[in-house]
């Protein structure tokens, strides 16, 4: 098991070098530098002017030498200038001659600078991915337990009457995406003038306007049911029905199993079969599609997260794509790449315990 860990390690940091690259090659390219130098200076700038910000910044280096500063393993740009004053990527001009650094790159902590929220970019991912990660806690506790549930009810008893309808369910949940379903509960749970909350408010049963709230920008800080439970319901309804569909696949695979078979012959009940004998091989193909759901609530919560203005890792990548905040976008796309890697490990991981029949060498 050791050495399966460490060749998967080895995988992942090869996997992680290539496609961080991949993300600063794009996110460096001359058209997104162009952009950068016009947001900080002037949208009027001439070639010139762009050429004169972008050249004592690094930014006309090598594409393998700036992606080796970010990383830190090669020394930052220092530039001088005609009057003598001295400034450099990981140091300011007033810092002294001693103190200046010459490496400052992600394997160093320095995440960079945020050029829209005037911030250190570490901090703000901090942050903003732990705002997402107690909105996805949320949501794997209403997801996973009933995907499951609806899984296994579907799966036991294949073509019935409540197989189809389940079955519907799943699809159904599925097929209607986050930024239907989000506008949707805001209509009916959310506004004072349509949907049930008028209904509630007049006959007494609430205390406000409205059951929910719209907006989630005060969960961050202080969640409450009214506040917090649109946004999650509206990606479990989402993500749920996957599972669901992978959980009621594999329940009817294991139930047509010849080992089922034997027990069903030898007079074993229905439920003993399902609970003892069925359950845990039907849940080994389901864990990894849990697995999977992580990092896709990780990026999935895009739109929620901007429906709801909840201020979470979501809402911080449209922030940096939009106001083409190349430091930020770097990071948060780093941060995303990492937990995939992270994730797809603990998958294989579990895989390998839960299913006996696999080995390794």
């Amino acid at each position: 098991m050791g050495i399966f860990i460490l060749r998967q390690l080895g995988v992942m940091l090869l996997t992680a070098l290539c496609l961080t690259f991949i993300v600063f090659f794009l996110t460096n390219l001359y058209p997104n530098l162009e952009k950068l130098a016009k947001t900080q200076g002037n949208f009027r700038m001439s070639e010139e002017e762009v050429q004169s910000w972008l050249e004592p910044r690094g930014y006309t280096d090598p594409m393998l030498v700036k992606y080796g500063r970010w990383l830190g393993v090669v020394p930052g740009w220092i530039n001088e200038d005609a009057e003598g004053k001295v400034t450099g990527k990981c140091f300011k001009s007033d810092t002294a001659v001693d103190d200046r650094r010459t490496f400052c790159g992600v394997l160093q902590g320095d995440w960079g600078f945020s050029l829209v929220f005037k911030d250190d970019v570490g901090g703000l991912v901090a942050t903003r991915l732990g705002a997402t990660g107690k909105l996805m806690g949320f949501v794997l506790l209403l997801m996973v337990p009933l995907s499951l549930i609806v899984g296994v009810l579907a799966g036991m008893r294949e073509g019935s009457g409540l197989d189809r309808s389940l079955s519907t369910f799943s699809i159904a949940t599925t097929a209607t995406p986050e930024y239907v379903s989000g506008v949707v509960f805001i209509a009916l749970l959310a506004s004072s003038k349509f949907g049930l909350s008028p209904l509630l408010a007049e006959w007494g049963w609430i205390d406000g306007k409205t059951l929910f709230s719209g907006s989630a920008t005060k969960a961050v800080e202080d969640a409450t049911f009214a506040n917090f439970t649109l946004p999650v319901l509206t990606i479990a309804l989402y993500g749920m029905g996957y599972i669901a569909r992978m959980t009621r696949a594999s329940m009817t695979e294991v139930m047509t199993a010849q080992y089922i078979r034997t027990a069903r012959l030898k007079g074993v009940s229905f439920g003993n079969i399902v609970m003892k004998h069925a359950l845990r091989n039907a849940l080994i193909a389901p864990f990894t599609v849990i697995m999977l759901q992580i990092p896709w609530l990780l990026n999935g919560v895009v739109i929620v997260e901007t429906l709801f203005n909840y201020k979470g890792f979501g809402w911080l990548l449209v922030q940096a794509a939009g106001n083409n905040d190349i430091e930020l976008l770097l990071a948060v796309s780093v941060v995303s790449v990492v937990v995939v890697l992270i994730t797809q490990l603990i998958s294989d991981i579990g895989y390998v315990f839960l299913n006996p029949r696999i080995r390794i060498s």
